[in-house]
């Protein structure tokens, strides 16, 4: 089988890449185009995925169309020479749209609902299949198939994850030094347009706050003001998720590390005027996880957390009920693309048949 893959965030890679080795163990070809995003690039090369660069793409709605033609325009010539026999991406619709050029299948993915309106109309209508996480809140349809789990669950399932505390020595800690991790975003993805996160006065207020008992680090997207410059992380991408395990806090307005954060234990406060997404709320209904849509009232709810005793050790526990009854995604995604179409069927017939892929 010839599977071609578009990957246009720094998560998709991890979301696909364990199914990725495993698709090439068992004989299957394996094709990646990804959006030149400098920190997509160095994930794909530190995890030896070759790729083929499909352009870096416009912030602009208008500009943002216009590379949508470009896109399809070089998935269209890749697909020519690579003959692809199923799409596979975290809902691309310029996989999605080239797939349904070429004939074949692609199967999305998704675990984001407010990204369902764009995806509606450019994505969804070119798909196959969808797979959500059995939590998300809209229903998208026959072509739906629901799996116990949420996306972290793909790179951060205990037997493709073990943290290692080696991965700390780059941020040069002492000795037990318990430290916080803050997370600002650049808010120009699609689904950001007119929303917001931290002002200025919380950021500076947070990081006074945090520092009375952790070292505090920063992870942006966009370049830091000088202000904030020496709180930046040091770290490479591919140990930021040992940074995450560790941590004593996360802050932040990324949707995608405040989940990680959660998933792996830690408490998580995250703040952005988007609706919570269906992971992001099974985490808060666990406990773990607190949302803010505004910089109200997170100051006092930080100050409140930091007087708890136990909390790392409370909320890891809170983390492992929640992940009692998940099923190894990965596993139930290599099962479900090397027997499509009968997986679909058995799915259908028996949802309960992905309870074999612990």
């Amino acid at each position: 089988m010839k599977i071609l893959i578009d990957i246009g965030h720094p998560g998709h890679v991890h979301y696909f890449k364990n199914a990725i080795k495993q698709w090439k163990n068992n004989g299957h070809k394996v094709l990646i185009t990804a959006r030149n995003k400098k920190i997509i690039k160095k994930l794909l090369n530190i995890y030896n995925l070759p790729f083929i660069n499909r352009g870096k793409g416009k912030n602009s709605k208008l500009g943002k169309l216009i590379y949508m033609l470009w896109a399809d325009f070089v998935l269209i010539i890749v697909s020519l020479k690579f003959k692809p026999d199923i799409y596979l991406s975290f809902s691309s619709p310029y996989a999605a749209q080239v797939s349904f050029l070429f004939k074949k299948p692609h199967i999305a993915l998704n675990d984001t609902e407010h990204t369902d309106l764009m995806h509606s109309k450019f994505t969804y209508p070119f798909t196959k299949y969808i797979l959500t996480p059995k939590t998300y809140q809209n229903d998208l349809g026959k072509k739906q198939i629901r799996f116990n789990n949420v996306a972290d669950g793909f790179y951060l399932h205990e037997k493709y994850f073990t943290p290692n505390p080696d991965s700390l020595l780059q941020l040069k800690l002492k000795k037990d030094e318990r430290f916080a991790i803050v997370r600002f975003v650049s808010w120009n993805a699609h689904h950001d347009y007119g929303q917001s996160g931290l002002s200025i006065q919380t950021k500076r207020a947070l990081i006074v706050l945090l520092q009375k008992k952790y070292k505090v680090f920063i992870s942006s997207e966009d370049d830091l003001d000088k202000e904030f410059e020496k709180y930046q992380i040091n770290i490479s991408p591919e140990k930021m998720h040992d940074v995450l395990y560790y941590a004593s806090i996360f802050v932040g307005e990324s949707g995608t590390m405040a989940s990680e954060s959660s998933f792996l234990g830690t408490p998580t406060v995250y703040i952005n005027s988007l609706p919570l997404m269906c992971y992001l709320k099974l985490e808060q209904e666990f406990g773990i996880l607190k949302h803010f849509s505004s910089s109200d009232g997170v100051i006092d709810y930080v100050k409140s957390l930091l007087k708890q005793e136990n909390l790392k050790e409370k909320t890891r526990k809170k983390a492992l009920k929640m992940k009692e009854s998940f099923i190894n995604p990965t596993e139930f995604l290599v099962w479900f693309i090397e027997n499509f179409p009968e997986s679909v069927s058995i799915m259908n017939e028996n949802p309960d048949y992905q309870y074999n892929f612990r």
